[in-house]
């Protein structure tokens, strides 16, 4: 261990200390941790001596972008930058315009390495911290990526990343729809040729989210509101260890939308083209059976897809109706239901679908579901 410290840097103090933990660590976890500083200090050593020998060649001066004239040099000035692997500190010459014009001074080491004048994290550490908070709270992110570089990071900071990358992304996630309403298709992407001819399932409905109440302040009691989801993914088959071959959803798509049905309804349909719509045999699209999510079938689907109204809505629907029919004789609307429930398990719905048009006829009422969706 004394030969490898004397290797590595014999002048640096902090690369010894790290070596002394290392061979003084009692168990394996901080063994690990040690050896993990170790490389993070050896890490930040090398990419610092890289930066030092690209700043020693003569520089190529541009010219001021108001008055032309060729830039030159002010000398030398420290840079630091916050990576994975810690604070960084380099030396690089920095020019300004000879004529006096109001322009920034300029680095054409920074320029070529894609870093912005002021002093940001590097790219490679925004990412991470925003991954991290798409998983995790914000101030657990950060505890996480400070750990991991070495840097203090705040909570603060994860955030506004997170906000920062997200204006793109919106932007990036909203250009196809209005070019899908124009006429353009998106681009299909890529299937496998089993996957490209299983069938293709389509499936919305509403989930309820908390919300605060005050935006950016964790204060006061959230506010439930009710969030659109369309799930879009190829009916497989997975073969098991026994040899079995069972379903399975592969690959999933997930859209959603913080709106009204309207909103949703577009998002779906270019979702459903870029996962081959038009060149796939069978298309289901499966539902709660609310008006809503009926309009988006008559509307998009019904011409190429069949409509599957979801069991368990099914069946809820149906003891609800039964229970009105029956006029509260629970013990009358339990064993009804029951064979309903059973029947429609079982793929048998024709004969509850006439039965309850026999009740619909004797009581006079409509029914609006009926010759809208099939029960699946």
């Amino acid at each position: 261990m004394l030969c490898l410290s004397d290797s590595i840097r014999a002048d640096a103090p902090c690369v010894q200390r790290v070596l002394c933990t290392m061979a003084e660590a009692p168990t394996l976890p901080e063994l690990i941790l040690a050896a993990w500083s170790l490389a993070r200090v050896l890490a930040r050593h090398l990419v610092e001596a890289v930066l030092a020998a690209r700043a020693r060649p003569p520089t190529s001066w541009p010219c001021c972008p108001q008055c032309g004239a060729g830039m030159r040099s002010k000398g030398v000035v420290k840079r630091q930058v916050l990576s994975l692997v810690g604070p960084l500190q380099w030396q690089r010459r920095v020019g300004r315009c000879p004529q006096g014009c109001a322009t920034a001074q300029v680095a054409p080491l920074d320029d070529a390495l894609g870093l912005p004048p002021q002093p940001r994290p590097s790219a490679e550490l925004q990412p991470l911290g925003c991954a991290l908070a798409v998983c995790v709270p914000v101030a657990t992110a950060a505890t996480w990526l400070g750990g991991a570089s070495g840097v203090a990071v705040s909570p603060r900071a994860v955030w506004a990343w997170g906000q920062a990358a997200g204006q793109p992304a919106m932007a990036q996630l909203h250009a196809p729809w209005p070019a899908v309403a124009e006429g353009p298709l998106p681009t299909e992407d890529p299937l496998a040729a089993a996957l490209a001819v299983a069938p293709l399932l389509m499936g919305a409905d509403g989930v309820m989210v908390p919300l605060r109440p005050e935006g950016g302040q964790p204060r006061g009691t959230p506010a439930w509101h009710e969030g659109k989801v369309g799930v879009l993914a190829r009916l497989g088959g997975h073969r098991t260890r026994t040899g079995h071959v069972v379903p399975r959803l592969q690959p999933r798509r997930v859209v959603a939308v913080f709106g009204d049905i309207a909103a949703l309804q577009a998002r779906l349909w270019c979702e459903a083209l870029r996962q081959g719509r038009r060149h796939t045999a069978q298309v289901v699209g499966l539902s709660d059976g609310a008006r809503g999510r009926w309009r988006l079938f008559e509307e998009r689907l019904t011409a190429y897809a069949t409509g599957l109204w979801d069991f368990y809505h099914a069946v809820q629907q149906r003891w609800k109706r039964a229970a009105a029919w029956l006029e509260g004789r629970t013990t009358q609307a339990r064993r009804w239901c029951g064979w309903a429930r059973h029947r429609l398990r079982h793929g048998q719905p024709d004969g509850v679908l006439a039965d309850w048009a026999d009740a619909l006829e004797i009581e006079g009422l409509p029914d609006p579901a009926r010759d809208t969706w099939r029960t699946g």
